[in-house]
């Protein structure tokens, strides 16, 4: 989808400001994570999961050095105010960004972009799939510790044909690539679960998949892919 590479190709181009501030690739998209996320529920609408006074709006109405004090508590309210798999994703959440013209910057390039394209979850998963594999090739050290290149992961899931049903289980998930590729071959191979029960879809959503991952913050980018992917299963 264009639109969605465009939004990918803009957002990267921030990343190499940034860079030069000192931040790395990695925290750059976990930063991007927190911000596409309060972002998106406003733009889909879904902003009642969030608590109050921890919105995009909430956020934008705050200029200056607060806006960026702001920012850090909003952080630390939904990691510990939030409920589910947002509280997981926001818990123990602190910035990367150093200065408060960073997080400024961020904002009002946001507010520019035009979403409208990447509303649609499946467009929103593209987005930041997108952002995870520019990550993984222009990382100059670490990648490999969180990243498996996509050809391989389609392959391993095409040689173990994960079936309706069974419990997928990866306990070294990185960024969950091989639980989205696993599920993307059930769906393909079922007609996007045509035909099944109502329990049946429930255990394919929350229990089919079973992640593990030991770095913090690669963890937070995994709960966050697996939630715009649709999948609820633990990842532990």
């Amino acid at each position: 989808m264009k639109e969605v590479q465009d939004i990918i190709g803009k957002l990267w181009y921030l990343c190499n400001i940034l860079r030069e501030a000192g931040i790395t690739y990695p925290e750059y998209v976990t930063e991007l994570t927190y911000l596409i996320f309060l972002k998106m529920a406003k733009e889909t609408g879904s902003e009642k999961a969030l608590p109050a006074g921890c919105r995009w709006s909430d956020l934008t109405n705050v200029n200056g050095a607060e806006q960026f004090e702001f920012y850090k508590e909003m952080l630390h309210r939904l990691g510990s105010s939030a409920r589910g798999r947002i509280k997981e994703i926001f818990f123990d959440a602190e910035t990367c960004l150093s200065h408060r013209r960073h997080l400024a910057l961020l904002i009002d390039e946001f507010d520019t972009i035009n979403w409208y394209g990447a509303r649609e979850e499946t467009a929103l998963a593209e987005l930041y799939e997108g952002l995870l594999e520019k990550n993984s090739t222009e990382s100059k050290s670490g990648a490999g510790q969180y990243f498996t290149p996509r050809p391989v992961i389609d392959c391993m899931v095409e040689v173990t044909k994960p079936q309706l049903g069974e419990i997928v289980q990866d306990p070294a998930c990185g960024t969950a690539g091989f639980i989205i590729s696993a599920d993307r071959y059930v769906k393909l191979h079922t007609n996007n679960f045509e035909g099944l029960t109502i329990k049946e879809v429930e255990f394919q959503r929350k229990q089919a998949f079973v992640s593990v991952e030991l770095v913090p913050k690669t963890h937070k980018l995994a709960l966050m892919n697996t939630m715009l992917h649709g999948i609820y299963g633990p990842v532990l």
